[in-house]
């Protein structure tokens, strides 16, 4: 299945995804796609449904993000052998984990917003995963039966925050608009190997990341295993995956995003996503 949320900001509704691409209401069948909604029997009772006797949804609404009260948005650092050499970093033995704030995340064609007094914001073109049951000291094989889906994200970066300000590295990566999820949530019964996904991402119409989720490394199952020994992973949580080489600060020169730049991204079979980029206004 794919599963969608769509209208005005902060009251979106469920969707399925329809064999011709069309979005089916689901309103009259669960209240969102959320935590209370992402468990197995949950989804196997939304997979039975014919997508034909649904409402169809009219017109072209605004898509927000796919999943509704994400608890933790937990992000993994330098998990491409490739990004972390143009970042000139050294390749982790053990995954580098940091939290993005949930309240940056945003659906996935909205605007991005560049903070205030940034020099350095950067796109990273990402696989996330969207927990679907409780998950504690799982071992690698029980790892994926966790697993309500996958969609794409942006792991929209300050580098200047990030980097060059001390502290964590959340600093950087949690500014209003930072965490696009979406277009859809996608089962894993639609995605025959995770770790065979094709993945890129255009500034402008200029292709700036082409990577594949199978230089990732640590796969889907190591991640969600080794988290899982150091914090609770309830339905509803993100973890998003670490992005392949090709971002601004890894260019020579090192180039990063302005106001009128559009961001163009996306995951085989995980949909597309396009945001407008603008500079930052008071209220």
């Amino acid at each position: 299945m794919k599963l969608v949320r769509y209208g005005k900001a902060g009251k979106e509704k469920p969707g399925l995804i329809d064999a011709a691409g069309k979005i089916r209401d689901l309103s009259e069948v669960i209240v969102d796609i959320d935590r209370d909604t992402l468990g197995s029997k949950s989804l196997a009772r939304l997979a039975r449904l014919k997508p034909e006797s649904l409402p169809a949804v009219r017109g072209t609404p605004r898509i927000g993000p796919c999943v509704g009260r994400v608890g933790n948005f937990i992000a993994v650092g330098l998990n491409y052998a490739d990004h972390a050499a143009e970042s000139g970093m050294a390749i982790p033995q053990e995954p580098v984990l940091f939290s993005k704030t949930t309240s940056c995340i945003v659906g996935p064609n909205d605007d991005v917003v560049i903070p205030k007094d940034s020099v350095k914001t950067d796109w990273e073109v990402e696989l996330a995963i969207v927990i679907g049951t409780r998950a504690s000291y799982v071992s690698q094989g029980d790892a994926l039966s966790h697993v309500a889906g996958y969609c794409v994200c942006n792991d929209v970066s300050e580098r200047e925050f990030q980097l060059e300000r001390g502290g964590q590295w959340i600093k950087g990566k949690s500014a209003p608009t930072f965490g696009p999820l979406g277009p859809w949530l996608v089962t894993p019964d639609e995605i025959p190997d995770v770790q065979r996904l094709d993945m890129w991402l255009d500034v402008n119409g200029e292709r700036m990341q082409t990577g594949s989720t199978g230089t990732m490394i640590f796969s889907v199952r190591q991640l969600v295993s080794y988290i899982s020994k150091f914090m609770i992973l309830e339905p509803g949580d993100v973890i998003t995956t670490g992005t392949p080489p090709g971002v601004g600060s890894g260019k020579k020169p090192p180039r990063f995003l302005k106001a009128g730049d559009v961001m163009s991204l996306g995951i085989d079979g995980l949909g597309t996503q396009e945001q407008r980029v603008v500079a930052w206004k008071a209220d």
